[in-house]
């Protein structure tokens, strides 16, 4: 599994100063990426990859991850990364008389309504059908914001005043399985790209959910699509919600924390978005006394349910005491209402939009989220030396082990490589090429040919 996260980008701008384009400060913050690789499309040495895509957005795809808490610590180490880029960006400009703080924000959507996304990818057999499996999860998936929306402002429109919502993607999907990706935004994106055996494997792309800040809301949002993907993988006992155009309900649930949108069933009955995540974590409470313990330890997926649990419990009581430090929405909507209070009540206060995108800005120290982890008003899944180690190396479990070697010898040899998500080639002096198509294999003796071949040539 793996999550790839787009960020958001802009610069500050002083009297005198001209504002800065987000394509001038996306180049100016990936300049040194390009003086050393020759492009800004490259694979880190922690095996991620790091690129400038469309729209002027830093992205940083982490490396296949075969756990819970080794996927947050590396979506955490991309943080880390491209933060570390808007320093160096800082310290450029500066060194060139023009001081301006650069800001990443992890959101998806912009002032002026752009959307970008935090994508989620999860390996599945090639024996199931993908749209099947697809239309089997759309109603946890379109009721799934309840549990892990990060939750924004959404500006007055037409009659409608500004009011908080519980997610920022939840407005930008317009189709529940399909191949399109931005002209018509589907949940789950069902183009095949394996990024490995394409007799065994297929990757779900999952393109409806937001970027998380809270380490426990990216474990909510992963864990729970874990345990449904594992039930419905096999044959367990899942209840069915059989909704009539489910995609039609998505915005309403955005705009109900209570859950209580009902949504029309085809059997002629209907069933509250919160009815659907209570019946599905239950299934998943039940589904742990049979789940073989492997991959994410089942202790940690009981971590999970447990979340899940006490999240719909807040729900149905609305008494948020129980999360208020674990769950994004929650988070930043007592803190915008407390704000909102003192503002006179208007969602459309300016000062609220601002405290709003500031939540979700990844400086440490100067982001809101981060001053509030650091205050200890939001609880941790994992600890900064799990953060920091992912930073430079790789996860140690998977294939990506086997990308990261390669691209540590091929830099300490200064030798030219290509490398993408299955193949590693030495270019020269005659190409050499391995494809490494198991995603779970971290040992390889292919692996090592490549080096003997990379360092026998060293030089020529």
């Amino acid at each position: 599994m793996g999550i790839e996260t787009e960020y958001g980008i802009t610069a500050s701008t002083a009297a005198g100063q001209r504002a800065m384009s987000p394509d001038e400060i996306a180049r100016l913050l990936f300049r040194p990426v390009v003086a050393k690789y020759s492009s800004s499309n490259i694979f880190a040495a922690n095996a991620s990859r790091l690129y400038l895509d469309v729209g002027s957005h830093p992205e940083i795809a982490t490396a296949e991850c075969d756990s819970l808490s080794q996927l947050i610590a590396y979506e955490r180490a991309g943080d880390r990364m491209v933060d570390s880029m808007a320093r160096q960006a800082e310290d450029t400009l500066a060194a060139e008389g023009e001081e301006r703080a650069v800001y990443l924000f992890k959101n998806n959507v912009d002032s002026a309504g752009n959307s970008y996304g935090c994508h989620e990818n999860y390996l599945i057999s090639r024996h199931v059908v993908l749209k099947d499996l697809g239309q089997a999860l759309l109603p946890f998936m379109i009721t799934r914001q309840l549990i892990c929306g990060a939750g924004m402002i959404q500006k007055s429109a037409g009659d409608e005043p500004a009011r908080f919502v519980l997610s920022q993607r939840a407005d930008q999907v317009w189709e529940g399985v399909s191949s399109a990706t931005t002209r018509s935004r589907p949940i789950i994106n069902t183009r095949d790209e394996p990024h490995g055996d394409s007799k065994r494997f297929r990757r779900m792309h999952v393109i409806v959910g937001d970027s998380s800040m809270a380490e426990p809301t990216v474990a909510l949002k992963v864990g729970s699509t874990l345990l449904m993907l594992e039930m419905l993988e096999a044959g367990f006992d899942v209840p069915q919600f059989a909704v009539q155009d489910p995609i039609h309900h998505i915005r309403e649930i955005a705009l109900d924390p209570t859950g209580s949108t009902r949504l029309p069933l085809v059997d002629g009955s209907t069933a509250t978005a919160l009815e659907v995540q209570q019946a599905l974590c239950a299934a998943a409470q039940r589904w742990l006394e049979h789940r073989e313990d492997a991959g994410t330890p089942t202790a940690e997926m009981a971590r999970v349910v447990d979340l899940w649990q006490r999240m719909l419990t807040a729900i149905e009581s609305q008494d948020f005491s129980g999360v208020d430090r674990e769950i994004d929405w929650v988070i930043k909507r007592s803190l915008l209402e407390r704000y909102r209070a003192r503002l006179g009540g208007e969602w459309a206060h300016p000062k609220l939009a601002q405290i709003d995108l500031t939540y979700h800005d990844i400086r440490p120290g100067r982001g809101l989220f981060s001053v509030l982890e650091q205050r200890g008003m939001v609880k941790r899944w994992i600890d900064d030396a799990s953060i920091e180690a992912a930073v430079d190396n790789p996860p140690q479990t998977t294939r990506a082990k086997l990308r990261g070697e390669f691209l540590a010898a091929a830099r300490q040899l200064d030798a030219a490589v290509t490398v993408d998500w299955t193949r590693m080639k030495v270019n020269r002096p005659e190409p050499m090429t391995e494809e490494f198509s198991d995603p779970f294999v971290s040992e390889d003796q292919r692996l090592d040919g490549l080096l003997d071949y990379m360092r026998s040539h060293h030089g020529v």
